[in-house]
This record gives structure tokens, C-alpha cells and sequence, in this order.
């Protein structure tokens, strides 16, 4: 990020992970990084989230679950092999079915599963897995489960799709509809991993979920809302909410000049205060302790995120 953030010093005030963060973002300084692998909440989320197998993934929306804390740690960009857990990647990649990671999935009976504990992926969760392996280990290759997405897909989206374990489940919307989440984590992988071979592919989910906003009175996929829910500011990126997309849809050059790609960001500028701060507007509780899960004054993580979101989609 260049230029002179007006927070600058607000931000280096607080949590000395995101400290480390804005130091190595703004500042350059490589060095910080250290400082985020011994603070003892990282390091406590590695143990956690390299421990396998872990718990059943009995909902996406289930925030504390390791799923979420290896896609928090991929975010900082947490070198999993500087802690020595190569172990974890190989038991991951042990699992993979075509490059697309097969976790312990429990899906209840009355929701057209087995209701028995099963290694399975499905489409709303493979991608993100596969973002956070590549961010995890540099040595992780996720071009693989990349080309296995893009073979699903269709002219709409990506649709509702489940590994061979899960039979003929579905989550609750019309076959012919797209799955709002497995295009969200999909786009987050492919600029991870290959946006260049992939462009194409991109430039289509892209268009799904740009439209899926224009049209978001009338059209409501596997009842993906996006209506006052989704317009609240919230971090982590755990969901699909209008930070976790406006995010991800930055790293994407071609929407900077898309009206509807404009108008997300106009809402999330909208709610900044006097000072250029934001204050999380819903919190998810299991995050309990980290500066964004309150609501009652500003939060350092989530102003830089947004001021990062805003630079990358103005192609600073």
C-alpha cells in the first residue's frame, strides 16, 4: 500500500499482530512478521488448526471451527512449514479427491445426508481450503483443484456441488441456480493461485456475483440475502457479507470500473465516521478478545481492511 495512511499511527497503536501487519504493508518492513508467529493467540490457532482430524464441518456458518481460523491464519499469510506442521499438508493432501482437500463432514439426514461422519468436500468449502493451503505452504501446488472447479462450472456460476460421499445432497435453492459462497471462495482461490490461467473462469463468477447484487431484491440463491445482514461490516472473512466480497472482487482489475462493483463500495464508504474509521456493525462471538468483535467504537483491524480494499480497488 503506498501513500501516507491518515491512520497510520492510530493503527500501530493497537494489536501488536495487526501492528506487525501495517508495519510490513505500509512501511515495508519485512522484519515484523515475526512478531505475529510468537504471539501467543497465533500460535495457540496453529496448534489448533493443524491438529487432525478435526471436529465434523457441520455448518459453513460455524465460526470458530478450524476451517475459518486456517482461513484467518491464511490471511496473515502465517507460514504453516516456519512451525514445522509440513505433517498437516501432507494429511491434507492425503485426503484430496482431484486436488479438492476431503474433510470430516457430518450432514444431518433431514438435510438429505447420511447423518454418519464422513471424509468428504463440497463446493462451498473446497476453495477456500485450497486458498488457505497456497497461503499456508509455498510449496502447496492448488492449480489442480483450480482446473477440478473450473470443470463444474457453468454459465451461471458455480453450482451446488458435493464429493461422491455425500450422495444427491443440496443445499436449500433451485439446481439451476449458482451457489453465491462457491463462487466467492472460488474467485479468492483463483487469484491466490492462477488468475492469469484462469482468467476467463474469473471474469464470469465475477459477473455472477456482481449481478446477484444489482438483482438483489428479486434474486436470492440458496437464500444467499443481501439485503441489511449482508450491508453490516464484520470481520473475519468467515461468510458472505458485502466486506468478504467487495474484497475479493478487488483483486480483479476489470470490475474498478463496474458501477455495480462501485456502488458496494460507495455503501462500505458510507459508513466510515468523522475520522475515516469503522466501527464492526456485527461480530461473530467466538472471536471474543480481538478488536473486531465489538461493536461500540471503532475497530483498528477492520478500518485497515477496508482502507486496504479501497487501495487495491483504486489499482494502488
Amino acid at each position: 500500500m503506498s501513500d501516507r495512511s491518515p491512520n497510520l499511527e492510530w493503527y500501530l497503536e493497537g494489536d501488536p499482530v495487526l501492528n506487525a501487519i501495517v508495519r510490513k504493508d505500509m512501511l515495508g518492513d519485512t522484519s515484523a512478521i515475526g512478531i505475529v508467529t510468537r504471539d501467543p493467540r497465533i500460535i495457540a490457532m496453529v496448534e489448533e488448526v493443524t491438529t487432525w482430524p478435526w471436529p465434523p464441518l457441520v455448518s459453513h456458518k460455524s465460526a470458530g471451527h478450524q476451517f475459518h481460523k486456517l482461513a484467518f491464519l491464511a490471511e496473515l499469510r502465517v507460514d504453516l512449514a516456519s512451525f514445522k506442521k509440513v505433517e498437516f499438508l501432507n494429511q491434507m493432501q492425503a485426503s484430496m479427491d482431484r486436488g479438492l482437500p476431503r474433510v470430516p463432514t457430518n450432514v444431518p439426514v433431514h438435510f438429505g445426508g447420511s447423518g454418519t461422519l464422513q471424509m468428504a468436500w463440497s463446493v462451498c468449502d473446497a476453495p477456500l481450503f485450497i486458498y488457505s493451503l497456497s497461503r499456508c505452504f509455498d510449496d502447496f501446488d492448488g492449480r489442480e483443484g483450480v482446473a477440478t472447479l473450473r470443470s463444474m462450472a457453468r454459465d451461471i456460476g458455480m453450482p451446488c456441488t458435493v464429493s461422491p460421499e455425500l450422495g444427491k445432497f443440496r443445499g436449500p435453492g433451485r439446481k439451476d441456480d449458482p451457489c453465491p459462497l462457491a463462487c466467492l471462495y472460488t474467485l479468492k482461490a483463483i487469484a491466490q493461485i492462477d488468475r492469469k490461467g484462469n482468467e476467463a473462469f474469473a471474469m464470469s463468477l465475477t459477473d455472477t456475483l456482481l449481478t446477484l447484487w444489482e438483482k438483489s431484491r428479486e434474486r436470492h440463491p440458496y437464500m444467499f440475502f443481501m439485503g441489511t445482514d449482508f450491508r453490516k461490516l464484520k470481520l473475519p472473512f468467515i461468510w458472505y457479507d458485502i466486506l468478504s466480497v467487495a474484497d475479493t472482487l478487488s483483486y480483479y482489475p476489470w470490475t474498478r470500473d463496474d458501477e455495480r462493483f462501485i456502488d458496494m463500495l460507495s455503501i462500505i464508504d458510507s459508513k466510515k465516521d468523522a475520522n475515516g474509521r469503522y466501527t464492526p456493525e456485527s461480530v461473530w462471538t467466538s472471536w471474543k478478545g480481538w478488536d473486531f468483535c465489538q461493536k461500540k467504537e471503532p475497530s483498528r483491524w477492520l478500518t485497515f481492511a477496508v482502507e486496504r480494499l479501497q487501495k487495491r480497488a483504486e489499482g494502488v
